[in-house]
């Protein structure tokens, strides 16, 4: 399966904000684990799929109010029961890079992960530096987990 990008915007508003009146990092936090589980939804059906991990999420900047978001996101490894998205978000207007970050997601049925049939396959050098990245992260990530 190719990794296929899914786009979404946020607009910041004032009470997305921290007290230095810049984005507070815990709704980016929840804007990322959004935009992964939609491109994790779009694979599979979006009542299966938990997120286990947020790998990191590393901003390069502040994002003020009235600031428009675009997050792209895509699925770039599965395991036998999990997907690993990467989630890269700029500014909606300039493309300036803002953020970026890797998550886990299970796929589960009643509580316990089941295997989703998904597989990824990497078609370009930057395809392939994602998805030994994502496995890499998986592998690492969440060794106490019985989920893979």
């Amino acid at each position: 399966m190719k990794m296929k990008p899914v786009i979404i915007h946020h607009l910041v508003k004032g009470a997305d904000l921290n007290h230095h009146e810049t984005l507070f990092a815990g709704r980016g936090a929840e804007w990322l684990v959004e935009a992964g589980f939609i491109a994790a939804a779009s694979l599979t059906h979006p009542e299966n799929i938990v997120c286990l991990n947020i790998h990191g999420m590393i901003f390069t900047r502040p994002v003020k109010k009235g600031s428009l978001l675009k997050f792209e996101s895509k699925i770039v490894y599965a395991g036998k029961s999990s997907l690993v998205a990467y989630v890269r978000v700029v500014f909606s207007q300039t493309e300036e890079f803002v953020v970026e970050g890797y998550l886990t997601f299970i796929h589960v049925v009643s509580g316990k992960p089941v295997p989703h049939g998904i597989v990824i396959e990497p078609e370009t050098p930057e395809e392939t530096a994602l998805y030994e990245k994502g496995k890499h992260l998986k592998e690492t990530g969440h060794k106490n987990s019985k989920a893979s």
